[in-house]
């Protein structure tokens, strides 16, 4: 994993050349904050990286910080191939531990980059390869971390305004480093406008900041969207209701009044009873029009209406009912109806008319 930290410029001096030579310290031990994003964590706002002496210090990485180019600004990896396009100086040979730092001399020998330096771009990030670790521990010194460096590798030594944390971390500048080998933070702290009120924090704490008022606004967006959705879902059930209501309005003007209902009881009688004078069934449940076909059909079959109309069947059923008035046998047994019969008479009426008739022809 390619990393970045800011170092201190110490010793400075011009050549005869023109050359810019000083001394950095370039590497130290200790806790150093990185955001999340730069170690591939982005759920995590900000990660304490502990370095300890065992990775700092190691042959491989001491070794690794000697005869290294150094670039104005980063340009990613540095090797053989863009070396030429992006070197402007390069770091020294002599090596050396200091306490809990390493220090480098170093040369920047191109006029560009030395003009930069001299109107105030005076730190240094140094570009690594490194092992991370992401595991919870404390250091010696008490300091809580949750990930640890292993092996290290410097890549490059990068000339930068300054050094940003998260992307670049801050580990010294052209003062002398504090005791903690950190960094003068008045010289880190940023202005920022937070619901109405300026204040100065570091540049991690700019970041971070800044990256949970993109979530707050993004939640806010989420919360319109929401509240949008749910005012059209509201709209579209007052629609339903509407419709609804609309409906139970027809529907109670169709209601039918007493009379109406007494006409319709009364029709319905009338036709059962026509239908049965003609062809005696079961109605119940069947419509007037299929009371009509039913009739037509018990009487001539179901031809009588293959193919025809409602008209046609109706105009025949009440054929078929004028027909059946006209039947005399029809209308007497119609007429007996209303008569009162006994029927345990078992005849002993009409026998004792006939007595009677009898009697009376005597006693002319």
């Amino acid at each position: 994993m390619l990393l970045h930290d800011s170092v201190a410029v110490s010793g400075v001096r011009r050549t005869s050349d023109g050359y810019l030579v000083a001394e950095a310290r370039v590497a130290r031990t200790g806790i150093q904050d990185y955001l999340g994003s730069e170690l591939g964590k982005p759920e995590i706002p900000i990660i304490s990286v502990y370095r300890p002496p065992e990775a700092v210090f190691a042959e491989d990485a001491m070794r690794s910080y000697a005869y290294r180019p150094m670039t104005n600004d980063h340009h990613g990896d540095v090797n053989s191939d863009n070396w030429k396009e992006l070197a402007v100086g390069q770091t020294g040979a002599e090596v050396l531990r200091d306490g809990d730092f390493v220090r480098i001399p170093l040369v920047l020998m191109d006029a560009d980059a030395i003009r930069d330096y001299e109107a105030g771009k005076r730190e240094l990030s140094m570009g690594l390869e490194a092992e991370v670790f992401f595991e919870d521990g404390v250091t010696p010194q008490g300091e809580k971390y949750q990930a640890r460096l292993g092996s290290m590798r410097m890549n490059h030594l990068a000339l930068v305004d300054r050094a940003r944390g998260g992307e670049h971390l801050r580990i010294g500048d052209n003062k002398q480093p504090t005791p903690t080998g950190g960094h003068d933070m008045a010289d880190a702290l940023r202005k920022l406008l937070v619901d109405g009120l300026t204040i100065e924090v570091t540049e991690q704490g700019a970041q971070a900041i800044e990256k949970l008022n993109g979530k707050l606004a993004d939640a806010a967006t989420a919360t319109k969207a929401l509240s949008d959705a749910h005012a059209t879902a509201i709209a579209l059930k007052d629609g339903e209701l509407a419709k609804k209501d609309a409906t139970i309005d027809d529907l109670k003007a169709k209601l039918l009044s007493d009379a109406d209902i007494d006409k319709r009881v009364t029709a319905r009688a009338d036709l059962i009873s026509k239908a049965k004078s003609i062809a005696d069934a079961d109605y119940t449940g069947k419509t007037d029009a299929d009371i009509r076909k039913a009739v037509v059909i018990a009487k001539l079959g179901d031809a009588a209406v293959a193919g025809k109309s409602s008209d046609y069947v109706d105009a025949r059923f009440e054929i078929l009912v004028e027909d059946a008035a006209k039947d005399p046998v029809r209308q007497h047994f119609q007429a007996q109806d209303g008569k009162q019969k006994n029927p345990n008479d078992n005849g002993q009426s009409a026998y004792e008319a006939r007595l009677n008739d009898a009697w009376k022809g005597e006693t002319k």
